[in-house]
């Protein structure tokens, strides 16, 4: 058996896309997980969307998301505006707006052209106030943000100088998250610009983080910290997020880039 993938990228992140709406649609285990990650040893993925039939009629598929240490989290936002990109120019007669069902709920995914996408992350959670951790002796003021998957953001001076290989993987498996977190480090530049780095669970840092540039901007927005509508600045690239406030979806776009296809024998 032959299984077909799709290899794009959305501001650094290398996103595998595996489109299971078959007759017999393959399950991702351990076996599969394996022989993707070795037909694209040369250039690693970091998440692989896996697509399938949506349980409601009105969305286009669903899908769910592994890291590329096989650990399976709730969300990707770089992910599934790949994702949206590929469909749309998979299917002409696909509105520019539709509905994708992930296993943080249902999101809505907006497709300007071949190049940019925009997606609906949902409604941010906080946990109010400050939440201090204690690593290696010293204390460590976190603000947890949920996208649908969990995040911690720490408000620094200089990105470039944060302790990130240091502070990430110890906060990311700190006892007070049995589940690991993502842990974003934010340097806020003005009203309208970031930059962040993020610590994601399962695959250390990364070049970009959708989910976490959402929790990021939505953390320094309820503070008075940051405008409206904010871009992003990652190390793999340039992500804007837009987001009114209180009960309003926050919006995440930016570019999206085509790589290839391969062909996985099972």
């Amino acid at each position: 058996m032959q299984l077909d993938f799709h290899k794009m990228e959305g501001a650094g992140n290398e996103i595998l896309i595996v489109d299971q709406r078959v007759a017999d649609p393959v399950l991702p285990d351990v076996k599969v997980l394996n022989e993707l990650r070795r037909a694209t040893a040369a250039r690693p993925f970091d998440q692989l969307m896996w697509l399938n039939h949506p349980e409601k009629s009105d969305a286009v598929a669903s899908y769910r998301v592994f890291n590329i240490d096989g650990s399976e989290v709730e969300q990707c936002g770089n992910g599934v505006r790949c994702v949206a990109t590929l469909l749309a120019s998979q299917d002409s007669d696909l509105p520019s707006e539709f509905i994708l069902e992930s296993p943080a709920g249902r999101i809505v995914a907006r497709v300007m052209n071949d190049t940019r996408a925009a997606v609906s992350m949902g409604v941010p959670e906080f946990n109010d106030g400050i939440t201090d951790l204690v690593i290696n002796g010293r204390s460590v003021e976190v603000r947890l943000v949920s996208m649908g998957n969990p995040h911690c953001v720490l408000d620094v001076d200089d990105v470039q100088s944060a302790d990130v290989t240091g502070l990430g993987p110890r906060i990311e498996t700190h006892v007070r998250f049995p589940d690991r977190i993502n842990v974003g480090f934010m340097q806020i530049v003005d009203h309208r610009n970031i930059k962040l780095r993020v610590h994601e669970r399962g695959a250390g840092e990364t070049l970009a983080c959708g989910t976490g540039a959402c929790a990021a901007v939505a953390s320094g927005h309820r503070r008075g910290l940051l405008d409206d509508i904010v871009t992003v600045q990652l190390p793999g690239g340039q992500l804007v997020v837009s987001w009114r406030g209180a009960s309003d979806s926050i919006w995440l776009s930016g570019d999206v880039t085509y790589i290839g296809e391969g062909t996985i024998d099972l």
